[in-house]
């Protein structure tokens, strides 16, 4: 059974950091894609960063470009997503979702819509 768990969300000050991991079960990561998402209840979800089955491509939303930065470990089978100099309005429950297809995250950062599997999600809390 394919299945992704999202951790390390928790509350931090602005300008502090966080690390997020995609824990995967039931199947390769390096054989997959792997997306971060972020959406709060009620608003419009947002492509955070996504980074291709072979690891060799990754991309970020504009919003998060110079601050955030996503890897993957296939001996853990994990993704991570290193989040630094927080802001507010990073505050949003974030996401990571899988695809098999190798032209995902190839040239661009997909949208949600090209994404198989998915995280119960992580809730990330930027407050002073």
């Amino acid at each position: 059974q394919l299945q992704l768990v999202e951790s390390g969300g928790g509350s931090v000050q602005p300008g502090g950091s966080l690390r997020l991991s995609c824990a995967a079960s039931g199947f390769p990561l390096q054989h997959f894609a792997i997306g971060w998402f972020r959406r709060a209840p009620g608003k419009e979800g947002e492509g955070v960063s996504c980074i291709s089955d072979s690891g060799g491509s990754t991309h970020y939303g504009d919003s998060v470009k110079g601050r955030f930065t996503i890897s993957k470990d296939n001996d853990k089978n994990t993704v991570y997503l290193q989040m630094n100099s927080l802001k507010p309005e990073d505050t949003d429950i974030y996401y990571c979702a899988a695809t098999a297809s190798s032209y995902t995250c190839s040239g661009y950062l997909d949208p949600a819509a090209e994404y198989d599997f998915w995280g119960q999600g992580t809730q990330v809390t930027v407050s002073s």
